[in-house]
């Protein structure tokens, strides 16, 4: 393994802003990622929230090279090359690997339903071609597939497979690999659904990996924070008022869309989300009121 640096704390899914004609706008992705930095948070480039599987080859890469040059030593950054098929995950690793991030993960592939033995051979396969920390990607209403904690365990014995991101939403599923982490030194979890960042750091989580703090890079941190700072009690209710702003944001509509439009509401030129969503006048004017009423602002 080249890099062993611990992950710890927030990462944002970064989104990745779009200019008029639908391209990679490199300037206000800058701009991002300068603003969790100075949040406190690190960056996970290329994954669902940066609407990756609708980028071309060339924006994936370029996303993580300005991640890394705009990052400059300030953060973790942790680079997302899921691709439905092994090799390419494995050229696509072997490409974001050489731009110095902390570590690459990867989806479980989508599209094509998947055994147990199928997911293991297929991460083995890409943690032995990699030098970087590999971390799984556990999203099962994404892709149709889900890694079991039993598979998740076998996979923790690879020298090279540092952790799991679940983004199952459940805190059963989160349980189940938190479980894998007690049993396997150095295998770490990091929460997907901002929902359970606090709960997964009571029951100890690493970190997690956050959409919401797109929009709310500040009172996302602040959960971590303070949680770190042994305020538990702070860490929860700051938790609750950000489930609120995550329940009420992502009922307008589909999630990935609605936060990127919010950090646009705020008044960041991020363009529009590259999701086939649409999202009318009304529902606009339900977001403002919801970043208002949470206190969410630019």
């Amino acid at each position: 393994m080249a890099n062993n640096k611990k992950l710890q704390g927030i990462l944002t899914a970064i989104i990745t802003p779009m200019d008029a004609e639908d391209r990679f706008a490199e300037a206000p992705f800058r701009e991002q990622i300068d603003r969790q930095v100075n949040a406190g948070n690190g960056i996970f480039c290329g994954g669902t929230n940066g609407e990756f599987f609708a980028l071309t080859e060339g924006e994936k890469r370029r996303v993580a090279e300005v991640a890394m040059e705009q990052v400059a030593g300030r953060a973790s950054v942790v680079g997302h090359v899921g691709e439905v098929s092994t090799a390419e995950c494995i050229r696509a690793g072997r490409e974001i690997a050489r731009l110095g991030v902390d570590a690459v993960a990867a989806i479980t592939p989508w599209f094509v339903p998947l055994s147990q033995d199928e997911l293991h051979g297929h991460f083995s396969a890409i943690a032995d071609a990699l030098e970087v920390p590999v971390y799984l990607y556990n999203i099962p209403a994404r892709t149709g597939n889900t890694i079991a904690p039993e598979t998740a365990k076998r996979l923790a014995a690879h020298p090279n497979i540092a952790g799991i991101k679940d983004s199952a939403g459940s805190h059963e599923s989160l349980s189940g690999f938190l479980k894998v982490a007690n049993e396997v030194p150095d295998f770490v979890v990091f929460n997907g659904p901002d929902s359970l960042i606090h709960q997964g750091f009571v029951e100890g989580c690493a970190g997690a990996v956050s959409g919401l703090a797109n929009a709310a890079p500040h009172e996302i941190n602040a959960i971590w924070t303070l949680f770190a700072a042994g305020d538990i009690e702070a860490s929860r209710a700051q938790q609750a008022t950000v489930t609120s702003l995550r329940e009420t944001l992502y009922k307008v509509c589909f999630a990935p869309a609605a936060v990127k439009r919010a950090v646009q509401l705020l008044g960041y030129n991020v363009g529009n989300s590259k999701y086939p969503v649409r999202i009318s006048a009304e529902q606009e004017a339900q977001m403002r009121e919801i970043l208002k009423a949470h206190g969410i602002s630019g």
